[in-house]
Order: structure tokens, then C-alpha cells, then sequence
């Protein structure tokens, strides 16, 4: 998938090729800094993109065979919310301050189906308790502003889970979120999608939820997939120095008394990117021919790739990095 943006200058490739593959009943996380194109991809996915200014350059998006790309509004809006939910970042710039939690929630189960008012409620009702919320049926009459954070949160997946989706994509749902609230939404999800049968696409940069929750991990840079595998390829033979920069500078990996490694520089801007690989101004691998050559994915088996040559032929012992 290539995603590109017009403006007055160069396009900005903010989704340069992505590929990735989710199974019902899977989590797969997309991890990668702000900036990386991983809000893009999910928008994609959920046909939210203005377009223009935005412009599919390449690729398709398949969901369940179908290509998503292909299909006009009306079909759209039959898809999203039915069997495909989003729960975005922050709540309470995703909710109506003016209608209640309950107005919310029956609107997005009445615009896909046919139910009267009464039942619609008592169903809104019960997905609050499903998502944890104490006394449902008093919360259902409350405002957003009434409610706690968590509380905010878990009526947005109330809302995403309404209509039962197939897939739900998770924004950085507990980016907002202290750690104790953090964990319990963490483990909400996993509740819930043992007990519906979902599949979860999580996008974040918080490495500390991704060893929690994730079957499948993508990590994302510039717009492009450096690195694919399982939760124990990622965290325990990372094969890309962008992936190994993003666990060395976790806090938990530190010692007492070091000072916490930061990736010098920055993410480039998607309409200025540098020739080659995109992550060499920032690696202290890079060799002449990181400047000059886009790397293709080196397969270390068992679905491990990773978009680094000079490790695969160095053959790095990640564990002494």
C-alpha cells in the first residue's frame, strides 16, 4: 500500500509500502514513532481519508476478499461500524460533547440496524457492562464530560464493539491513559476479543503494550515496513537497527544508574525522505550502500523479515548489541 499527499511542494509519501495480513482471533500491533504512517494506514483501512488531498499511489486493501478500495460510499458506510470498528485515541475529542454515552451508542447500532428504541437500550446497556462500566444502567443517561478517562475510553469500545465487527483498529486507544487504567482496558480487549472472535489491528509506539497483547508485530518507519515477526522475534532477536534502537531506549531495559538511550534525530519528513534506506542518517550500522540502495526484506524464517542487509550479513548477535 502507497499513500501519498498533494500540496504545494513534493508529495508527502506518508505510506511508502505496507503489507501486512490479519487473521480473525489475531492481534497484530503496528509500532512505530509519530510521524511513521500509522494513523494513515488504519484511516485507510477504515476509508476515512479525505481524498484529495490524499491519493492511493499503489496497492489494495482486501477484507475478507473484498477490495475495500473499489467500493463506493454507500457500501462503505454498511461496512464501517458492522464489521469493521475503530476505537480512536482520544475519547473525548471522539465523542459528541452534547449527546449522552447512550445517544452514541444506539445511533451507531441504529444506522445498521433495525430495532425499536427500547431494545436498543437495553442492548447499549448491556454493552456498558460488557466494557466494565459500574451502574450501566445510570451511566447510559451520562454526558462524556461526566466520566473518567477509563470510563471515556471504555464506552468508545462500547461504541466500536456495538454492532459485533470482525476487526477492530485500535488507535493508541491508552496513549491518554494512566498505567493502572492503562492495564485494565489492555486487558478488557483481551477479554473481550477471546469472546467475540475479533481481530485486533493495535497501532502504538508504547513497546511496554505490544509485549502485552500483540501475536503479530509490524514495526513502521517513514512510511515503510522495517521489520515483521512475532512478539519473541521482535523483542528477543530484532533484526533491524531501527527495532533495536526502539527496545534499547525502553526504560525497563536500562540498568540503575544509566542514563535512557534515545534514536538521534528524527523521523523525515514524508515529502523529503533520503535516498536509500530511509532509517541510515539515524543508524550506526550504515555502510556506503545504505545511501544509495532501498533494502528489500532478508527472510530469517518462520515469517522473521527484516529490511536490513548489513545485519543479515553480519549476522549480528542481537543479544551482545
Amino acid at each position: 500500500m502507497r499513500i501519498h499527499f498533494h500540496g504545494d511542494g513534493p508529495d508527502s509519501r506518508a505510506v511508502d509500502g505496507v503489507s501486512f495480513n490479519i487473521r480473525r482471533r489475531q492481534t497484530v500491533c503496528i509500532v512505530g514513532e509519530s510521524g511513521c504512517g500509522k494513523t494513515v494506514t488504519a484511516l485507510a483501512t477504515m476509508g476515512l481519508l479525505s481524498i484529495p488531498p490524499a491519493h492511493i499511489a499503489g496497492g489494495r486493501i482486501l477484507f475478507d476478499g473484498q477490495s475495500l478500495l473499489d467500493l463506493p460510499p454507500d457500501q462503505w458506510r454498511t461496512l464501517r461500524g458492522r464489521r469493521i470498528g475503530m476505537i480512536f485515541q482520544e475519547p473525548m475529542t471522539s465523542l459528541n460533547p452534547v449527546f449522552t454515552i447512550g445517544d452514541q451508542i444506539t445511533e451507531a447500532i441504529l444506522a445498521h440496524e433495525d430495532a425499536n428504541e427500547s431494545e436498543v437500550r437495553q442492548r447499549t446497556i448491556r454493552l456498558l457492562e460488557d466494557v466494565g462500566i459500574a451502574q450501566p444502567d445510570k451511566r447510559i443517561d451520562d454526558y462524556p464530560h461526566q466520566l473518567s478517562g477509563g470510563q471515556r475510553q471504555r464506552a468508545m469500545i462500547a461504541m466500536a464493539l456495538a454492532c459485533g465487527p470482525d476487526l477492530v483498529i485500535a488507535d493508541e486507544p491508552t496513549t491518554a491513559l494512566d498505567v493502572t487504567v492503562q492495564a485494565q482496558i489492555l486487558r478488557l480487549l483481551r477479554h473481550l476479543q477471546a469472546r467475540r472472535q475479533m481481530a485486533i489491528q493495535y497501532i502504538t509506539h508504547d513497546l511496554g503494550v505490544v509485549s502485552a497483547i500483540a501475536d503479530q508485530v509490524y514495526v513502521m518507519y517513514a512510511g515503510v515496513m522495517v521489520e515483521q515477526g512475532t512478539t519473541d522475534h521482535i523483542f528477543h532477536q530484532a533484526r533491524h537497527p531501527y527495532t533495536q534502537a526502539l527496545l534499547d531506549a525502553l526504560p525497563t531495559r536500562k540498568k540503575r544508574g544509566q542514563r535512557l538511550y534515545t534514536i538521534p534525530g528524527s523521523v523525515p519528513h514524508p515529502a523529503y525522505k533520503p535516498e536509500g534506506c530511509p532509517f541510515h542518517p539515524r543508524c550506526h550500522y550504515r555502510q556506503p550502500s545504505c545511501v544509495q540502495i532501498f533494502p528489500d526484506l532478508c527472510d530469517y524464517g518462520d515469517g522473521h523479515q527484516a529490511r536490513c542487509p548489513i545485519l543479515y550479513n553480519k549476522k549480528i548477535d542481537v543479544e551482545d548489541r
